[in-house]
């Protein structure tokens, strides 16, 4: 990160604000590659809040600069008209994640609407907020292919695929995550947007000791695979992916479909691709989801993959 660079940055952010989204967006994908020097930062809109994000420690200088140009943001008219309510800065190169309230006045909680859609994100105390923004073409996508189907959601964290299946008619969603915490968030999400919670379940369960779970509740017209690149003790991607992609033929019916994703920067379409090929050969590739416009990337492959798969007809 180069001081040099701030003033791109500025005016980036200037442009955005000058007309303010009307719903949860990124403002700046610094991690994208497209800015030269500004790789570590990002900007997100969360209806009202301004979320600024460091992902590597700056110098001392670089920190002093970027106040300087936060605060001279925040009291330009730009900012006034945009009816931002707070700016905040996170530190997620730091131990915690700390997030520090640079202007206004923060709520650690704060309602979202995507696709007309209401998420409730955690500000303050997490590294990530509970909605991965990159990600809004594939709840799109889901909720335009959910009618009438039954849908395992996988690494659910806190279910925006299951907001997206359940709005767009899914007969019934299952999902998995470990993490029950994130699952009761979930929950509350299906909650805000008045679901019927009969139509959803909740497995708080770690994946590979839970097949016998799973396989009880399908088989599935429609899967969703959206892991961590890593999660100590249970799960890393490069070595447990096969694992579930050889159990797909068992779990899907006959006309099933399958949302692959991976986001990480080192991994390429193909590694689903020929893993698909060689763990699940019935399952073919269809195609890979665009991803947002504001997540602008310099390598097409760097940023998220998102795949879909169908079954063969015989």
């Amino acid at each position: 990160m180069e001081i040099s660079a701030l003033p791109i940055l500025e005016q980036h952010l200037i442009n955005e604000l000058t007309t303010p989204p009307n719903e949860v967006r990124r403002l700046f994908h610094g991690r994208g590659r497209c800015w030269s020097d500004l790789e570590q930062i990002t900007v997100d809109w969360l209806q009202g809040q301004v979320l600024v994000s460091l992902f590597k420690e700056p110098t001392e200088a670089f920190l002093q600069e970027l106040n300087v140009l936060l605060i001279r943001l925040v009291e330009s008219d730009v900012w006034k008209n945009s009816e931002a309510t707070s700016l905040l800065l996170q530190h997620r190169s730091r131990q915690g994640s700390p997030t520090e309230v640079l202007w206004g006045e923060s709520s650690d909680h704060q309602n979202v609407i995507e696709s007309g859609l209401t998420f409730k994100l955690d500000l303050g105390r997490n590294q990530n907020n509970g909605l991965f923004l990159d990600m809004r073409y594939g709840r799109r996508w889901v909720q335009e292919h959910a009618q009438g189907k039954r849908v395992l959601n996988l690494f659910a964290y806190t279910c925006g695929f299951s907001i997206a299946a359940i709005e767009g008619g899914a007969e019934h969603v299952v999902n998995l995550d470990m993490a029950k915490s994130a699952l009761t968030r979930g929950r509350e999400n299906h909650h805000l947007n008045n679901h019927d919670l009969k139509k959803v379940s909740f497995l708080g369960h770690e994946l590979f000791k839970s097949w016998g779970k799973v396989r009880k509740s399908g088989p599935y017209d429609l899967i969703i695979i959206d892991p961590p690149s890593f999660q100590k003790g249970s799960f890393a991607l490069t070595k447990d992916y096969q694992k579930i992609l050889r159990r797909l033929p068992e779990l899907l019916t006959e006309e099933g479909s399958v949302l692959a994703c991976v986001n990480d920067p080192s991994i390429s379409s193909q590694f689903l691709i020929d893993g698909m090929a060689e763990e699940a050969p019935s399952l073919v590739f269809e195609q890979r989801l665009d991803n947002p416009p504001e997540f602008k990337e310099i390598e097409t492959e760097g940023g998220l993959k998102a795949l879909v798969f169908k079954r063969k007809q015989s």
